[in-house]
């Protein structure tokens, strides 16, 4: 297999992470949500509009995993005040880390999260956190194999319905 790489995502993807992000969202969470709801949020949370405000946003990265050219994966990070919780300036969250189904277990997965710490060490982060589905079992499996550690839960809005993150965290050595 070819070289994974990893670059930083601009404006100018917009549409090319509008399509992996509906993408692996629909695989990776279709099967477990109503057709209603998921349509809503893939409306809604992939957005032209909300994309290009994240992808403008100086406290939110996005990464793109490619294999000969074409987006595999996607990983998104923030910073500061752009946290969805915590909001700690030592913090960096991992968003989301999504990778096409076809590449599972083919660590894509594993280049997007090493580019996620080595964004935390870089910008000197005491730790790095986020919010994984209860019932995403490989994910969290995933987390815990990284040396992250459950600290709380919060609740997760897909449509009309409610879900339970376990939240997660993993403090970074001091260099």
């Amino acid at each position: 297999m070819e070289e994974i790489s990893i670059r930083e995502a601009s404006l100018n993807d917009v549409v090319q992470l509008q399509e992996i992000g509906r993408q692996t969202f629909f695989e990776t969470f279709s099967e477990s949500n109503s057709q209603e709801n998921m349509k809503k949020y893939l409306e809604e949370g992939f957005s032209i509009e909300r994309l290009t405000a994240e992808l403008t946003d100086q406290n939110a990265a996005f990464y793109f995993a490619e294999l000969e050219g074409k987006v595999i994966g996607y990983l998104k990070l923030n910073s500061g005040q752009s946290q969805t919780e915590l909001k700690d300036d030592q913090a960096l969250e991992i968003e989301r880390i999504y990778v096409s189904k076809e590449f599972h277990g083919k660590k894509v997965g594993q280049a997007l999260y090493d580019k996620a710490i080595q964004v935390a060490e870089q910008t000197k982060a005491s730790y790095v956190w986020l919010g994984v589905w209860e019932e995403n079992p490989r994910a969290i499996s995933f987390y815990k194999k990284n040396g992250f550690v459950e600290f709380d839960k919060h609740i997760f809005k897909l449509g009309d319905e409610e879900q339970t993150d376990i939240m997660m965290k993993l403090q970074l050595p001091r260099k």
